[in-house]
């Protein structure tokens, strides 16, 4: 087995980056995202590996952060919630069913990313088979060479600095391997000196080889990019249905819904806030059977701080004042603001002089300058209610009453096209066969989408021929899409059932920066365009508009009090559970309530600010632990080095004579980590004669003798020490060279 060293350390650490040349291209070339957490788990698995840990440690670190990471990629609730275990183990059966099946197609993300955590448990542990008992990995390393190399020439992944790292590595790797191939078969002592006489010509000769390639003149190449060609091919769409492929972003025009588009990285806004929110920009209530349509236009202008003109949430639902400060990217181009749901009034909005228009038909709020040129907002502050819904309130509505709701604002939101297939009202109808209310229909149809059977995908996306209805298409034929899909086939399955619904455009809460100041505690959050998404508003005589989040893989983070006494439905329950709170949501305090505890301490509030700081800071906490405990390994492996230093630095400074006893023990311990170790049963002075054997000296002998007098009569001449120390300082310098 290889010894824990320095060099042993350096060959794990060569095999990682061989191993992560295979990670690379798959963010890029794949929907795969946070192929962070795939690049920690290998560290923590060369790691056990190189600490070699008992197989219960080392089986149980990896199957903790793959749990771990399953829950941060696919699940709202804490770790420790038994709820989304309950959740994910019922989805792995599933899956194993689809597998069974062969249906390839219909496995779940969740799924996957397990699967390929073991793919990348079995490479590593193939890695150290082949390390650790064969010392050979030329095997490997030709497979990554063709790997990224045939990447590079049939797709758009560039590896012009992905082969140079794999050549240094994988030649790193190979030469450190010979080396202990020649140590053990020769059964020679690994002198440090013979270490480095072999590792130097092997850097130097891969350094001048890679520099060399590098700078060597290359021909052109002789065939042309079979990129551009296999890409033209590629297309599955068939031509009657083909469609060039957009990038993913706002945009005003949804008359026609379908097709692939690719991601876009680039920032839109940021925004400043307690806690994460979906961002409106605007709704539509006209479904044609293509896309959607707004029905016409209202446009209302209103002042800056004056309370915004739109349906927000009715004072019969609890709620929380928040406010968030938002500032748009360069690039954002539309002068359109960005709201939450809620939204009471906008604040401190640059540029300074503008005046606001909002539409109440579809509720975008647009930006005009004084000679009504359109102006786009570079950064505001809006105030917003965030509803605190109760399950008790939102269950009491069964069934449309014409003296409750409008009935013209009822039809208007339950139109439908009447070429629309019935099987759509059909699988409606049978999802909610057994509910009651409608809230547990709408839940009932949202869970739905949540079936292994659809799949959240941006590129294979049908688009609908002349005669196909989207939402159709995708519930029986494709079971394939994005955020459209889903939230449209919401909103019209729920439309067959007489529920007045309306389909919502905007942005999702995006990825957390960083906190805004120590103080505060706010966060900030910046929203790309890979953001821009769509999901469904229901509409309750009693609660106004709800947000319902269809889409797989996506939580709208509403707050619903399923524990208030009340006909709450019980099968709602199981469907969804109730949302985690957000530690950062802050309630109001209610002024008439006791105060039961006056502890300047809360336990509760230090234990939901703990919460809140590891979800948002658990990546790098990782990464920190990672480095610290990889330099403690390192200072560890290699104590017998600096470890003197701290013992001279340490008894230079006591003067007692008795310390000879404490000083004696810590050199008997150095020598040992020197490799001086005392044999069993050997007594103090034949292993202090071996020592100045060793060493040329007898200086060993004469401080043995001093030790064994102390050990004896437990006292020594006055001033002994100072003559002591100088043998004992002199020992300790001989195994620092």
């Amino acid at each position: 087995m290889i010894k824990r060293d320095f060099s042993s350390f350096l060959l794990y650490a060569f095999s990682f980056l061989l191993l992560s040349e295979w990670l690379r291209p798959i963010e890029q070339l794949t929907e795969t995202n946070h192929i962070e957490m795939f690049f920690i788990f290998i560290v923590i698995s060369f790691a056990v590996s190189y600490f070699h840990l008992k197989w219960i440690w080392n089986y149980s670190f990896k199957t903790i952060f793959i749990f771990f990471a399953i829950n941060q990629l696919h699940y709202e609730e804490g770790f420790f919630d038994s709820t989304w275990f309950t959740a994910f183990f019922k989805d792995i059966f599933d899956n194993l069913r689809v597998l069974a099946a062969r249906n390839w197609n219909d496995l779940s993300n969740e799924f996957r990313t397990l699967l390929f955590f073991i793919l990348l448990w079995l490479m590593v542990y193939l890695i150290n088979y082949w390390i650790l008992n064969r010392k050979r990995i030329f095997i490997f390393f030709f497979m990554t060479l063709v790997y990224i190399t045939v990447l590079d020439t049939f797709t758009p992944y560039v590896a012009k600095y992905a082969i140079v790292r794999t050549v240094v590595a994988g030649f790193a790797v190979m030469g450190m391997l010979t080396y202990f191939r020649i140590i053990q078969k020769e059964n020679v002592s690994a002198e440090p000196t013979f270490l480095r006489r072999w590792m130097v010509p092997l850097a130097v000769m891969i350094s001048l080889s890679v520099l060399v390639g590098i700078a060597a003149p290359k021909a052109a190449p002789i065939w042309p990019d079979p990129v551009p060609y296999l890409t033209a091919n590629n297309d599955k769409v068939p031509e009657d249905k083909a469609r060039s492929v957009n990038r993913i972003g706002y945009g005003t025009n949804d008359a026609e819904l379908g097709g692939p588009f690719i991601g876009d990285n680039n920032r839109v806004f940021q925004y400043e806030g307690n806690g994460k929110n979906y961002w409106k920009m605007e709704t539509k209530d006209v479904y044609t059977g293509k896309g959607w349509l707004a029905s016409g236009t209202t446009p209302i202008s209103f002042r800056q701080e004056d309370l915004v003109p739109v349906f927000s949430v009715p004072d019969t639902v609890e709620t929380i004042i928040e406010t968030s400060r938002v500032v748009t990217s360069p690039d954002y181009h539309f002068n359109f603001l960005m709201y939450p749901a809620g939204i009471s009034k906008v604040l401190k909005l640059l540029p300074e002089g503008s005046q606001y228009e909002i539409d109440t038909t579809n509720e975008r709020i647009s930006l005009l300058a004084i000679d009504n040129v359109p102006a786009v907002p570079q950064a505001f502050t809006v105030e917003y209610k965030k509803p605190k819904y109760k399950a008790s309130d939102l269950v009491q509505t069964t069934s449309y009453d014409p003296t409750i709701i409008n009935e013209k604002f009822y039809q208007k939101y339950t139109l439908l096209p009447e070429n629309l297939p019935p099987r759509v009202k059909e699988l409606a109808a049978e999802i909610t066969a057994t509910k009651t209310n409608w809230f547990d229909k709408a839940k009932a149809i949202e869970s739905y989408f949540g079936k292994s059977a659809f799949t959240y995908d941006q590129k294979n996306v049908a688009v609908p021929d002349t005669e196909d209805d989207y939402v159709d298409q995708f519930l029986f034929e494709t079971k394939r899409g994005y955020c459209d899909n889903f939230s449209s086939s919401m909103a019209v399955m729920l439309r067959t059932l007489g529920i007045p619904t309306r389909w919502v455009k905007g942005f999702t809460g995006g990825d957390f920066l960083q906190y805004s100041d120590e103080t505060s505690g706010t966060q900030v959050y910046e929203v790309t365009n890979n953001n821009a998404h769509s999901w469904v508003e229901v509409y309750f005589p009693n609660q106004g508009w709800v947000p319902f989040e269809p889409t797989k893989g996506f939580s709208n983070e509403i707050i619903i009090n399923y524990e208030t006494n009340g006909p709450t439905s019980s099968n709602n329950q199981e469907a969804s559970p109730a949302p985690v709170k957000k530690p950062q949501q802050k309630e109001i305090k209610d002024p008439n309530k006791a105060n039961d505890s006056k502890s300047f301490f809360d336990v509760k509030r230090v234990w939901e600010e703990t919460q809140l700081f590891v979800k948002n800071n658990w990546k790098r906490m990782v990464f920190i632990i990672i480095i610290v405990a990889a330099v403690v390994g390192i200072l560890y492996r290699s104590r017998g080095k600096w470890f003197p230093y701290g013992l001279l630095v340490i008894y230079r400074f006591k003067k007692k004579d008795e310390n000879i006893s404490a000083a004696y023990l810590a050199l008997l311990e150095q020598f040992e980590r020197y490799g001086l170790k005392r044999k069993e049963n050997q007594t103090l002075r034949n292993y202090a004669r071996y020592i100045d054997s060793f060493f040329s000296t007898r200086e060993m002998s004469k401080l043995t003798a001093i030790y064994e007098n102390y050990l004896y009569h437990q006292q020594l001449p006055k001033g002994t020490w100072k003559e002591s120390h100088e043998l004992w300082e002199n020992l300790i310098k001989k195994t620092i060279a």
